[in-house]
């Protein structure tokens, strides 16, 4: 049987039934709508997870198909009915089926409104709009509206009207639409926060802040006797006080909720039922170690964009499929304001490490490189990090969440970030020359290298109080850039102690080590320094887990510094 094309970059779900696309069935997210008791329902998820295919899904389903075929003729058989057909929310029950094609819809995608000021981004908001009155246009003939009416309804058409006439677009359309059918109409907003996070970024926040309060809050308050059903999606609340302050107690369904945890991603075994139809089944365990790791509602999600752009590549590549459909601006240049404190948590999440955090599902994006829950936040939401437990603080009154990172594709975005930070103290050929030097055993030459780096990057001010921390912060990130080859470990047990550093490599017949960091402290000379964290390493014996995994050639180290001079000795037998 020949395999279905994967529905590479659409999102039109009419498109991808009738172009017999492979598509995994999420039609009865349509059921969780319907019986969901929310009037308004925001869905944030992260990009590329399906958000845009299944507000489409959602529009085919409710329209009653205005503007296809002339007004007051529509009916069931005329609507998007056979898109359904053959498709699990067809078999829901009578009460699903007779929801379909009953409503007029306004549907409206803001996923590419990302313009680098807010003049262009508010005329191409314009221009949406624009676009779904013209989808109506109809109106303008309807008996029941008035003068004003219509003239309004044309300013719109002919992108003439003011800044105010857009920001009270959508209840006017709902208004409209309502009085035309006689039925209450369902409004579909997909990616509403894509501008928000463009004025963020570019500095026009405060401005479409605004607009967008006005605008959604026009359509979504007070409107119950025009409005059936609204869906609102994006990749992160945005605070009430801020965006939300006039909707009517919508119901938020974030990726920690388990209300609807399903319905955006691949589950489990929709990914394996996949990899079974295209014969690639035995790939499953590298497909979950890169690709898999999210938690929503504490389901195993995968992200369908990779698995899709995966399933399709000629090679059957693991490279970074969703990380490299976005520039990544915002994640990086939060994460690049942060100082030693922020890079020393990276370093420990991208070794494999978890960190606990408190989480703070209301957002305010000009607060986020200011309040360490925002950011941690941000990074969760949009799909940077994963939550494994939480735990409730009665002396904060806040839930704690341990962190990780969810995949190696999601690993390669913060291992970027970190480099693009070095090497604008750091050029790449000391870096390089510092850990072949590493691997390869020579000390010395490891030694004035770091020596280098160490001049190269800080300054007396960055040590602080805990300088021992600094270094082994800054040593431990560097040696990321081995990963391939080696594991590297930090504060674990091994032995009667907890070792600072081991570099374990994947190779049994390669060199091993183990690090211990010491200051000199007052009226300590360097060589007492370095006699003292030698004889640690001997007297916890942190070489036992190098020996259980097989490591002969173990070289032990210790790293004593005085301000900015670094001594590196080795451990003679």
């Amino acid at each position: 049987m020949k395999m279905k094309k994967l529905p590479i970059g659409i999102s039109d779900f009419r498109d991808i039934v009738t172009g017999n696309y492979y598509y995994v069935d999420k039609t009865l997210f349509i059921k969780e709508v319907i019986d969901s008791g929310d009037k308004i329902l925001l869905l944030p998820r992260p990009r590329r997870f399906g958000k845009t295919l299944n507000i489409s899904m959602l529009r085919y389903y409710f329209d009653c198909c205005p503007g296809i075929w002339s007004p007051g003729t529509q009916s069931l058989e005329k609507s998007y009915k056979k898109l359904f057909d053959s498709l699990a929310i067809c078999g829901a029950g009578q009460e699903y089926l007779d929801k379909m094609g009953k409503y007029p819809v306004i549907f409206l995608t803001f996923r590419s409104v990302k313009e680098p000021d807010w003049e262009s981004c508010l005329s191409k908001i314009k221009k949406l709009i624009q676009d779904e009155y013209v989808r109506h246009d109809y109106l303008l003939d309807s008996p029941g509206m008035k003068p004003t009416e219509r003239k309004y309804f044309q300013k719109i058409i002919d992108l003439k009207g003011d800044r105010s006439d857009y920001e009270n677009s959508l209840e006017k359309l709902l208004i409209f639409l309502s009085r035309f059918y006689k039925e209450r109409a369902v409004i579909l907003i997909d990616e509403y926060d894509a501008p928000v996070h463009a004025g963020f970024t570019y500095g026009y926040y405060d401005e479409i802040i605004n607009f967008m309060r006005n605008f959604l809050s026009g359509g979504l308050k007070d409107t119950d006797q025009y409005l059936e059903k609204s869906i609102v999606t994006g990749i992160m609340r945005i605070a009430k006080e801020s965006i939300f302050s006039g909707f009517n107690n919508p119901g938020v369904y974030t990726l920690l909720s388990s209300k609807f945890s399903d319905d955006f991603g691949f589950t489990e075994q929709e990914v394996e039922t996949m990899l079974r139809d295209f014969h690639l089944l035995e790939m499953v365990d590298r497909v979950q170690l890169w690709y898999n790791g999210y938690r929503f509602g504490g389901r195993v999600i995968y992200n369908p964009w990779s698995i899709i752009n995966f399933l399709n590549s000629g090679d059957k590549e693991f490279i970074p499929y969703w990380v490299n459909t976005s520039d990544n601006k915002i994640v990086d240049t939060l994460l690049s304001r942060g100082g030693l404190e922020l890079r020393k948590e990276l370093e420990q999440l991208i070794r494999g490490e978890s960190i606990e955090k408190s989480i703070d599902e209301n957002i305010i994006l000009k607060e986020v490189d200011k309040r360490d829950d925002v950011l941690w936040s941000f990074l969760l939401m949009g799909g940077y990090l994963k939550q494994t437990a939480k735990r409730w603080d009665p002396a904060s009154g806040k839930f704690y969440y341990t962190l990780s990172i969810p995949n190696e594709e999601v690993k390669t975005t913060y291992t970027a970030i970190i480099d693009r930070y070095f090497t604008t103290k750091v050029e790449n050929e000391k870096l390089e020359i510092m850990l072949k030097a590493l691997i390869e055993g020579d000390v010395g030459l490891f030694e004035e290298m770091l020596q280098k780096v160490v001049t190269a990057v800080y300054s007396y001010h960055d040590f602080g109080d805990e300088p021992e921390k600094v270094y082994h912060a800054l040593v431990a990130g560097m040696l990321t850039w081995i990963t391939n080859t080696h594991d590297i470990k930090s504060n674990r047990e091994s032995g009667y102690g907890r070792y600072d550093i081991m570099v374990i490599p994947h190779d049994p017949g390669r060199i091993g080590y183990i690090i211990e960091f010491k200051k000199t402290r007052k009226n300590e000379t360097v060589e007492s320094a370095v006699q003292s964290a030698l004889q640690q390493i001997e007297a916890k014996k942190y070489e036992t887990e190098l020996k259980e995994r097989g490591i002969e050639h173990i070289k032990k180290l210790a790293i004593v510094f005085s301000g900015k001079d670094v001594f590196v000795k080795e451990q003679r037998a």
